[in-house]
């Protein structure tokens, strides 16, 4: 699909925008100042695959850890900032490589302007993030919780950068509400060239949260909208990677790992298709390379999508075609499935080491 041109920013050794591939973000739960805690989250989220990490810098001691936990981050760290400039001036001196902050909230001009030299010194992006819930009196009582209120308040934030000769900006406009969202995203990618950061805020647990982020979210990328995105999930934020890599493989934008296909079941199935499905997720859940796994119950449907994979099973009466690339290259019994799958996998990753 055709992405919106916008101009690239650079955050530590990511590239998001200008058409780099879309990163993926998400934001640790740890509390700041435990450099040890953060990290070792980190770790996790970045073995997950995320691409970019944001931390919560609360106060002076959380943006003194922030030394450590820069240094020793395996990806680029962005400083989350509210209210007060000299954290963010903190922050920039600890290295991270990003901020998120709204320039309106933390100061007066002369300290915004101070924030900004630093950022510019240092090459660092600012990312404006607008949220619903927090959108000022003023433009509340002007446009009420809308769509246009949250693009008229970045762009007010944006001016400000701007104004000061500022232009590495990345922007989000989150809300709640999936038709909000979608509409400021639209609004505003018409009118700044700036990188956008895509979510869909406070979407919830990890089921109902992961159906709502994945609605939003293909809505905007399926209107070529979007940058970088993270998942808000109200759970261990290695979900939220996972649902987001799960959010661009489902629409052919990036690709890590397995793409598992599978039906849904009916009365013709013939094996314990759920079971194995299962076991298969499980056992190549860490295949390090982006095939097409399908596993199929019947023989309706089956071969033809199965063909399609890379690797795939038809199933029959207590048995199954094993296909590589189109081709059949065994028959098994049901209960050799798995491993028969498992196995193919294997001589497809060792045929490209």
């Amino acid at each position: 699909m055709k992405r919106e041109n916008t101009r690239p920013v650079q955050i530590g050794n990511v590239t998001i925008g200008g058409g780099a591939p879309i990163a993926v973000q998400s934001m640790t739960n740890t509390d700041t100042r435990d450099a040890g805690a953060t990290l070792r989250q980190i770790q996790e989220l970045a073995a997950a695959g995320c691409e970019i990490v944001r931390v919560a810098v609360v106060d002076q001691e959380a943006a003194a850890s922030l030394r450590n936990v820069v240094q020793h981050s395996p990806i680029p760290v962005v400083a989350d900032i509210h209210f007060d400039y000299r954290l963010a001036l903190a922050a920039l001196e600890a290295g991270v490589h990003k901020l998120r902050l709204n320039p309106g909230n933390i100061g007066s001009v002369a300290k915004v302007r101070e924030v900004v030299r630093a950022a510019q010194d240092r090459r660092v992006p600012i990312r404006i993030g607008v949220n619903s819930g927090s959108i000022a009196k003023p433009l509340l009582d002007r446009f009420g919780r809308t769509a246009e209120a949250m693009v008229e308040s970045a762009l007010e934030h944006i001016a400000i950068l701007e104004e000061l000769g500022f232009a590495d900006i990345v922007v989000s406009l989150k809300a709640t509400d999936i038709q909000m969202t979608v509409a400021a995203y639209e609004m505003l990618s018409a009118r700044v060239p700036y990188p956008l950061h895509l979510g869909i805020t406070e979407a919830g647990t990890t089921w109902f949260g992961t159906i709502k982020s994945a609605c939003g979210l293909g809505a905007l990328l399926s209107r070529g909208i979007g940058d970088t995105l993270r998942v808000s999930l109200t759970a261990n934020p290695v979900e939220e990677v996972k649902v987001a890599w799960a959010v661009l493989s489902a629409m052919d934008l990036r690709r890590r790992g397995p793409l598992f296909i599978s039906c849904p079941t009916c009365g013709r199935t013939e094996i314990d298709l759920e079971r194995i499905t299962a076991e298969v997720e499980e056992r190549l859940q860490d295949f390090p390379l982006p095939i097409s796994i399908a596993i199929m119950g019947c023989v309706v449907n089956g071969p033809g999508e199965a063909s399609h994979a890379e690797i795939g099973i038809a199933g029959g009466k207590g048995v199954g075609l094993v296909f590589r690339s189109g081709k059949v290259v065994r028959r098994v019994a049901e209960s050799e499935l798995v491993d028969a799958i498992v196995h193919e996998a294997q001589l497809y990753l060792e045929e490209r080491m």
